[in-house]
This record gives structure tokens, sequence and C-alpha cells, in this order.
């Protein structure tokens, strides 16, 4: 008899070995989250063990090694990516080489560092995909670079809210924000990539977001240039610099750009009374 493995996310999945299921082609996404290993869920480790085939897409040999003792199948797709290579022709290839697995009958998990929804987008191309063919498919949810941003910077998003923005998008699209409110801005040394290259100068992007911020908040203004770190022994980079500095700071592709809210707005005092009264009337 086939192990159960369907059913909610607590399901205990049991592995399977040899041929798989006519009736069984299945997939899960999982993160093994930013920092390597330790925010390896439960529930993601037991979506590994499970699978007939394991795909990964990491960027840490530790959690690689650790993934493939979990399960023997995994194998990489970091090698859809290729100097000179759209990012999205990466994308399509591996959401292809995922529903081929799938396709096969097999319960098939792949893998992301980092949160498998968050800036991923072949984990979502591939679970449209499968639903569209009617094979279950879902994600389960991992600790992200944002989620440790909240954590090494002590900021609770709740007070004041949160503004996230990929720095390329930010610019293109003319985002609208709301500068009371805490602005996050994503990948500030990778501004106009459009595949991986290790001469790209971060320097001229930057200047383009500088210019662009500066009409609100002033060259002077305290911003901090953070890096989480998928390490447990080594630091993140947590550097406060005046924003009119911030592109001849060192710049990396991880680089996220934390802009602190301005001073808050008046309360506006009709919509107070009206809150109070609904709250007496609750009461």
């Amino acid at each position: 008899m086939t192990p159960a493995r369907r059913g909610g996310p607590d399901t205990v999945l049991t592995r399977r070995s040899g041929a798989g299921d006519p009736e069984r082609g299945e997939l899960i996404v999982v993160g093994t989250g930013y920092q390597a290993i330790g925010d390896l869920t439960l529930q993601a480790e037991r979506a590994i063990r499970a699978a007939d085939t394991v795909f990964t897409v990491l960027d840490n040999p530790l959690c690689a090694e650790y993934l493939s003792r979990l399960n023997p199948s995994a194998r990489s797709l970091t090698d859809c990516y290729a100097r000179g290579k759209s990012r999205m022709d990466s994308y399509q290839e591996m959401s292809d080489r995922i529903l081929a697995e799938v396709r096969e009958q097999r319960l098939v998990c792949v893998a992301f560092y980092g949160h498998p929804g968050v800036f991923v987008a072949p984990s979502h191309m591939a679970i449209r995909q499968a639903r569209r063919e009617g094979f279950p498919a879902r994600m389960l949810p991992a600790a992200s670079a944002e989620d440790w941003l909240f954590a090494d910077l002590g900021i609770d998003p709740g007070p004041v809210g949160c503004q996230t923005f990929e720095a390329t998008d930010f610019l293109v699209h003319q985002r609208v924000f709301d500068p009371t409110s805490l602005l996050v801005l994503w990948q500030i040394g990778a501004i106009g990539m459009s595949d991986w290259s290790p001469e790209h100068d971060p320097a001229p992007g930057a200047r383009l977001v500088v210019d662009v911020l500066t009409t609100t908040y002033g060259a002077a203004y305290d911003v901090i240039i953070y890096e989480a770190t998928p390490y447990a022994v080594a630091e993140p980079r947590i550097e406060h610099a005046p924003l009119g500095e911030v592109a001849d700071s060192k710049l990396t592709m991880c680089s996220t750009l934390v802009v602190p809210p301005l001073p808050p707005r008046r309360p506006d005092p009709t919509v107070v009374q009206r809150l109070r009264r609904l709250d007496q009337n609750l009461t």
C-alpha cells in the first residue's frame, strides 16, 4: 500500500521508493530559510524526506549537503543559469524540469533558499502550471531576508507600517510611497540587471535611487544598508550612512536599503472621534 501523504500541512509524510503511483503526481515547494540549515522547518524536512524527486536552488553548500543527506535524489537547478541568458529563460527552464518530474507521477519537492514565494519566480510558475494540469501543488513558507531584517534591526513594522519594493521596479514604475512609514528597497546593488554579471557596477543605479529619495528625505538623512547573514556564526551587515553617500558605499546584490520613517502625521480628529464612538458602542 502506498503511504498517504496528502492533506493539510501537518500531514506526516512517509518517504516513498520505486516507481510513481499513476494517481499521485504532486508538487511541494519549500523554503530552506535565509540562514543555512537553522531556518529549515520540520514541515519542509518532512516534505524533502518524503519526495521521490528533490530539486534545489540554494546559495549555501552546507545546506545543499544537508538536503542531500535528507534525500539522496536531491539535485540542483542552478545550472539553468548562464551568463548572458535572461533570468526569465532560466526560470522557465526550471519550471519545465520540475513539471517533467511531476508528470511522471512522482512526488516532487523543490527547495529554494529563503522564502520560496518571495523573489522566486520559478516557484510560482511551477505551481501554477502544475495546478493547470490537475496536479496538487502547494507551498510551505520559510523565513526570508525580511524576517531577519526585522529581527536584526529591532524594527516592528506594526506601529508605522512597512513598504517594500524591489529597487529597479521602484524606479521604473515611479512607485508612490509614504515617507512616514518604513521604506525597504531590495537589491539596491543590482539595479538594472537582467542577468547575472560579476562586472556589474552598482553605483549608477544606486545614484538614481538616491536622487529620487533625496527630494523627500534630504541628502543628510540617516539610512541603513542591510545584508542578512546566511551563517549563524557571522554578523549581519548593518551600516548607517547619510542618504547622499549610499551610492559611494560598497553595495552587493544582497544589499537592502532601509529608510526609517519621517515623523508621523497628525491624527485625523474626525476619524479618531468616530473610532471612540465605535469603541463605546462595542463596550
